[in-house]
């Protein structure tokens, strides 16, 4: 019988896992962009430490193994800033990349502060990333030039504002 992946608030127990799946997930983001000193490969165990307390953090749990993860916050602006999205090799093209970005969503409007977009960005050349995001309903506002091999594309998808009951 096969395990389900759960998706949850991560522990600061999930720390080293979180930051070895980020190092295996972001492999293939350095080799395309030949940049293998991009934050997320460059993260200290202590400075994710920090963000799992000062930013919504998730997981997804097959088993005990952490096999995706995503993190976020709402900024003054209301706007949820969104990073991190990681999904083990192996989980891929499964749907949770999906299930994770709802989740963290959802997570942020629960928090109670007022959401009014989400954002997030990923490297120019990130084509499956693109699609994901486009298919989860983020639309692109710009395009960053950050170095002459990276430009990082920003895509913004608004939050659905619940419709009046009528009389």
């Amino acid at each position: 019988m096969g395990m389900s992946v759960i998706i949850s608030a991560a522990v600061a127990e999930d720390a080293e896992q979180i930051l070895k799946l980020q190092y295996l997930g972001y492999q293939p983001e350095a080799e395309l962009y030949g940049d293998w000193a991009i934050e997320p490969l460059t993260q200290t165990l202590e400075s994710l430490r920090t963000e799992l307390t000062e930013q919504h953090v998730l997981v997804a749990r097959l088993g005990e193994e952490v096999v995706g993860t995503v993190r976020g916050h709402v900024d003054a602006e209301g706007i949820g800033r969104i990073g991190r999205l990681v999904v083990h090799p192996r989980m891929q093209r499964h749907g949770l990349g999906g299930r994770l970005l709802d989740a963290l969503e959802r997570r942020l409007v629960e928090d109670g502060c007022p959401v009014t977009a989400y954002r997030l960005f990923t490297g120019h050349r990130s084509l499956g990333n693109l699609r994901l995001y486009a298919r989860q309903g983020y639309r692109q506002t710009t395009v960053e030039q950050v170095s002459g091999r990276l430009s990082f594309v920003h895509l913004e998808k608004s939050v659905a504002t619940p419709l009046a009951a009528t009389a």
